[in-house]
């Protein structure tokens, strides 16, 4: 295979995230998200692009608090699988964390053995304190309800695994 680069989103790239999106949608692997959310979140994004300029994967990196984080929305075109741009496109994720002063990252996952091989261990229920737990509950962010395990979530999110990571 040829090679890639992996920078910021541009909003110009918003369509082709949405793109390389929908598939895993269709397939109830992630949940869909409105062609507005992601015009919104596109400085959380890093995208990768082959030679030619076309985009093969994307993630997002979602502050979720003062010290955690999240890597949502990670996407890797199928013909692009197993050649490390999911691995290139996570530690570009986990160095803008750093950048932002996080210090844990959580995913929700199907791909449980790619985000071990990361550094990411399964999580339970209580991964943060009871006062943070309260703020964080009142965010409409599906994201976040997933992470703090809400039940209203569970059918979007069944066979999902919770993960952290220490940087």
């Amino acid at each position: 295979m040829s090679g890639y680069i992996v920078r910021p989103a541009r909003s110009a790239d918003v369509r082709g995230i949405q793109e390389l999106l929908e598939p895993f949608v269709q397939r109830r692997i992630l949940l869909g998200k409105d062609l507005v959310v992601l015009y919104e979140a596109v400085q959380q994004f890093l995208v990768a692009e082959d030679e030619s300029g076309r985009l093969i994967a994307c993630g997002a990196l979602h502050v979720m608090w003062e010290d955690l984080g999240e890597v949502r929305t990670l996407i890797v075109a199928d013909e692009w699988l197993h050649h490390g741009v999911g691995r290139a496109v996570v530690e570009g994720l986990e160095a803008n964390a750093r950048a932002l002063g996080l210090s844990r990252l959580f995913c929700l996952t199907f791909e449980v053995e790619f985000f071990e091989r990361r550094g990411f261990s399964p999580i339970g229920e209580q991964v943060v304190d009871p006062d943070v737990y309260s703020q964080l509950v009142r965010s409409p962010d599906e994201g976040i309800a997933e992470f703090l395990d809400l039940a209203h979530v569970k059918p979007n999110t069944l066979g999902n695994t919770r993960m952290l990571k220490r940087l």
